[in-house]
């Protein structure tokens, strides 16, 4: 079986590239178990010269990819020109690129795949070049758990690739190209082949992992107690790799003493991956079912989305181009707010700047584009109307409170990183959070789980969901009243209800069952304030009296409480926080679904001692009919409308004197949007036609760059070669002459004049012209059959001054099975054609004396095992010549007794290198009785035995 590369490494690169990637291969050892796929932005119409120019870089096989090629370990695949490149249970896919959708990005292409099919095998190295092609395709490798690395900025002739793969946040390593061979193999070597028995490990060492989410706690404010442990170990994981750490606590030894590898992990286990309009199929459903209905059947003008765990705000601009879209076919204006939401402060910080790579072509139409984006640099800019949609916030879906009054709620591959007591809780959120009939759109790979019967399901595949409006009391019901800014006061105020510390001492947890004990029962609504009127703490049930309010999530006890109560509670508490007296009010009328309902306001000072901040705790208290309050001078009977048409006169007032002024705005506003929509058309045209011409130009020079840097680094190796070739013509002591196709001199070596009579300015002269001084052989009848047959001819030829040559006649190559004239070359062979001589004479000698002495000789090959004798051993034996017996029937023309020592001798003879003598009586084939005398030495090289030799002669008759 075939064996799979441990790592599926993926090169991209464009404008400069040529010399990162020699630079990378150049220090990457050639035995390295990884297999290498280099995908570049080539011209169409040149041919690209990577092979070659890449195979004098590295001893690894390197070639051009092939559709069903198979990627072996330690070999280079380079994507031919026109193509993209996937991959497919480890086999290379080729496909016809498609410029139709606008700009081409090959390397996100390939490397989207990779992520896909590799998954934690893969890893994404992206080079020097222009334009942010492979910013999306890092983001699928690290979402899939593989490795990321980028050429640093400096280093790279034309950043523009590198510096948007490094804006991202996910790049693993940034090194100079040099430098990435070493910490690759580092990385590969390191022992992920035991992942699963590490995992193992990291979920039992509960200490440790404990330890580490503490560090994140207190460093980052959030906590991955309840995430899904085998997402959280096997990024955990991840980290310790690249840190090339083994034990869990050499790696929490080294989050407390490196803070930045703290938020290394933190962005680890929070990578957002998103983009424009994923799942094209899943928006489309989403206007169709959902949209439509929102903008028919809404009786307010305002519409208000959320897209909680937004990231980098991709899909909530989505969103929103989809809702312009959907209001622009229906011919409806709905005033759309959409609420994004993420835990992560960066990427909302990013998502609020609404600017974009250049990569995002690839996932928005050319006509949305041009529609709602704008070139800004390399970069495009969010269109201002669609900006102002959406309102990001950092907020964490677990702990803070959710919005109300929802129309759609978008929250897709989030749900999928918790626990299940986790995803409940959520999904209680977004049941409180929709209105009746509200849309809940989820990952394709999310459910509603325990909530069916509070959702309906409108698209099973696309997971669309409308809320039944069935309200679900919420598990941390009084959690709704227990948020504060969580940047500010770190969850300071929580109810203790809500959120039971495991931190609270045995005395505080029987208080608080004493005060949930009594409070139904004995104690009226108590709820406890600050001076900055936030609610801090809740005794009793708080629903009829105080809800929050929609919009932008606030903890003002005025802004949540019913209409009636906000005036009193306003000017009451910071009345007492001033006199540091307790004030009552009676009989405050409140209008509900239920009927008016009648209560009692108290409010009063907290004790408080040194160091403490001043609270003050307001009690509500339902009076029945029929009772009666006690007299009591300092209690004050509220008159509610009295105070109410006061403040109603002054804001009517106001609010007047705003229309007028509004109008006149609204009137030259109207006049100038006339116009501006005249030009922003115009210039909508022209910037469409603008940037399709600057895509098209902007992939011209990057192909063009590419292909002269191949050309200029082949003229290089073209002068080098030339020098190489004329060195070699001078240097070396054979004569050589090369003739093309209409027979004509292109070049040839000094030892040419030996042979024909030839000058340095005969080059270009027709062979056929030109005398030599050969004796037998006709050079130019050689030349033209060899020219006619393609076939080579060789001869061996003599000068008139008495030196023989070898003549060879070869067809010049200039491609498969194509020629373009013919090479003569000259071997003198003067010294062996004598040698050749003097040894024919001498075997002549040697063969008549060992025929007149009755010796012959033998030889056995011991790698081969071919055994041979002379022809005189063949008349010694009586055998015809050409029957060679084997080793074993030699021996055996020896009588029985004297078998074991010849087979004996002859053993050491071959496995120990020991000669032997012996006088042996033997049989012949022809029943002659004779002795012989036998003898064998061996033949070393090496210290090794490869051949014995030996000889027999005849002695006399036994």
């Amino acid at each position: 079986m075939t064996p799979a590369p441990t790592h599926y490494v993926a090169v991209g690169a464009s404008a400069g590239g040529l010399e990162a990637i020699e630079l990378f291969f150049s220090h990457m050892p050639p035995e390295n178990d990884l297999g290498f796929i280099v995908i570049q932005h080539l011209s169409p119409d040149y041919k690209s010269l990577m092979v070659e120019l890449l195979s004098k870089k590295t001893l690894m096989p390197v070639r051009r990819a092939e559709d069903g090629m198979l990627v072996l370990p330690n070999h280079v695949y380079l994507i031919p020109p026109k193509k993209n490149l996937t991959i497919f249970h480890g086999k290379l896919l080729l496909s016809e690129q498609d410029h139709s959708k606008g700009v081409n990005l090959p390397i996100d292409v390939f490397l989207r795949s990779l992520a896909e099919d590799q998954n934690e095998k893969a890893v994404a190295i992206i080079l020097s070049g222009t334009g942010s092609d492979g910013t999306r395709g890092v983001r699928a490798i690290k979402e899939y758990g593989g490795m990321v690395m980028v050429q640093s900025e400096e280093s790279a002739k034309f950043d523009g690739m590198p510096r948007a793969a490094i804006a991202t946040g996910l790049a693993d390593f940034v090194l100079p190209p040099d430098q990435m061979p070493d910490q690759l193999l580092s990385f590969a070597k390191h022992p992920y082949i035991t992942k699963v028995e590490r995992s193992e490990t990291l979920l039992s060492d509960e200490q440790g992992l404990t330890r580490i989410f503490a560090i994140l706690r207190e460093k980052c404010k959030v906590d991955f107690t309840f995430y899904k442990p085998s997402t959280v170990t096997r990024r955990i994981e991840r980290r310790m790799t690249i840190n090339q750490t083994d034990d869990i606590r050499d790696y929490v030894a080294f989050l407390s003493n490196r803070p930045g590898e703290v938020v290394a992990l933190y962005r680890e286990l929070l990578i957002g991956v998103t983009s424009f309009f994923r799942d094209q199929e899943a928006f489309d459903r989403l206007a169709q079912i959902a949209l439509s209905e929102i903008f028919k059947n809404t009786e307010s003008r305002e519409s208000r989305f959320w897209v909680a765990g937004c990231s980098t705000g991709e899909e909530a601009y989505s969103l929103a181009i989809l809702a312009r879209e959907t209001m622009e076919q229906l011919g409806v204006s709905r005033d759309v707010k959409i609420f994004a939401t993420d835990i992560d402060r960066d990427a909302i910080h990013f998502a609020a700047n609404g600017c974009f790579p250049e990569s995002i072509a690839a996932d928005v139409s050319p006509r949305l584009l041009a529609k709602y984006f704008y070139k800004k640099e390399d970069n495009f800019q969010i269109a201002r109307n669609i900006r102002e949609m959406v309102v990001f916030a950092q907020h964490n879906l677990i702990k803070d409170p959710p919005f109300t009054n929802i129309g759609l709620i978008s929250c897709r591959n989030l749900l999928i990183y918790l626990q299940p007591i986790l995803q409940r809780k959520v999904l209680e959120f977004f049941n409180f959070s929709l209105n009746p009939g509200g849309i809940l759109m989820l990952g394709t790979s999310e459910t509603s789980g325990d909530m069916t019967d509070y959702f309906e399901v409108l698209d099973s595949k696309w997971k669309l969901y409308r809320s039944k409006g069935r309200l679900k009391p919420l598990s941390d019901a009084t959690h709704l009243l227990s948020v504060t800014d969580t940047r500010a006061r770190n969850l300071r105020g929580q109810f203790a209800s809500v959120r039971r510390s495991v931190r609270l001492s045995e005395e505080e947890r029987v208080l608080e069952r004493l005060l949930e004990a009594i409070t139904q029962a004995y104690v009226p609504l108590a709820i406890t304030v600050n001076a900055q009127l936030e609610v801090l703490h809740v005794l009793g049930d708080a629903g009829n009296y105080f809800k929050l309010p929609s919009g932008k999530v606030v903890n003002d006890i005025s802004k949540m409480a019913a209409r009636e109560l906000a005036v009193p509670l306003a000017t009451g508490i910071q009345k007492v926080f001033r006199q540091r007296q307790e004030l009552r009010f009676s009989n405050i009328r409140l209008s509900q679904e239920s009927g008016v309902r009648v209560v009692d306001l108290r409010i009063r000072l907290l004790p408080e001692k040194k160091g403490q901040e001043s609270l003050v705790v307001v009690f509500i208290e339902e009076v029945k009919k029929g009772e009666s309050l006690e007299a009591d001078t300092d209690v004050q009977s509220y008159d509610l409308s009295k105070v109410a048409e006061e403040r109603l006169r002054d804001l009517e007032h106001d609010l007047q004197f705003t229309r007028e002024n509004l109008q006149a705005t609204i009137e030259e506003l109207e006049t100038s949007n006339e116009e501006l929509q005249a030009t922003n058309e115009e210039l909508l045209a022209s910037n469409e036609e603008l940037q399709s011409t600057n895509e098209e130009l902007q992939s011209t020079n990057e192909e063009l760059f590419t292909v002269n840097t191949e050309y200029q680094s082949k003229m290089i190796e073209l002068t080098e070669l030339n020098n190489d070739v004329e060195n070699l013509l001078g240097a070396t002591r054979f004569g050589l002459l090369l003739l093309d196709e209409n027979l004509e001199i292109r070049r040839f070596s000094p030892e040419v004049a030996q042979v024909f009579k030839l000058l340095n300015s005969d080059v270009g002269r027709p062979i056929t012209h030109l005398s030599h001084y050969l004796t037998n052989g006709d050079p130019i009848r050689m030349v033209r059959e060899v020219q006619a047959t393609n076939q080579p001819l060789e001869q061996e030829v003599r000068t008139q001054k008495g030196r023989w040559y070898l003549l060879r006649a070869v067809p010049y190559t200039v491609g498969p099975k194509s020629f373009s004239g013919v090479v003569l070359s000259f071997t003198d062979v003067t010294r062996f054609k004598e040698l050749q001589l003097e040894l024919v004479e001498r075997e002549a000698i040697l063969k008549e004396t060992t025929r007149l002495a009755g010796a012959g000789s033998w030889r056995f090959m011991l790698a081969s095992g071919e055994y041979r004798w002379s022809e005189e051993v063949f008349r010694l034996y009586g055998v015809e010549s050409g029957q060679q017996p084997s080793v074993e029937e030699s021996i055996n023309f020896c009588v029985p007794a004297q078998r074991p020592a010849i087979t004996d001798a002859f053993r050491r003879a071959c496995h120990q290198g020991v000669p032997y003598d012996l006088v042996l009586d033997i049989v012949t084939a022809n029943d002659r009785r004779c002795r012989v005398r036998a003898t064998g030495w061996p033949v070393m090289r090496d210290g090794q035995v490869i051949e014995v030799s030996g000889a027999f002669q005849e002695l006399a008759e036994a």
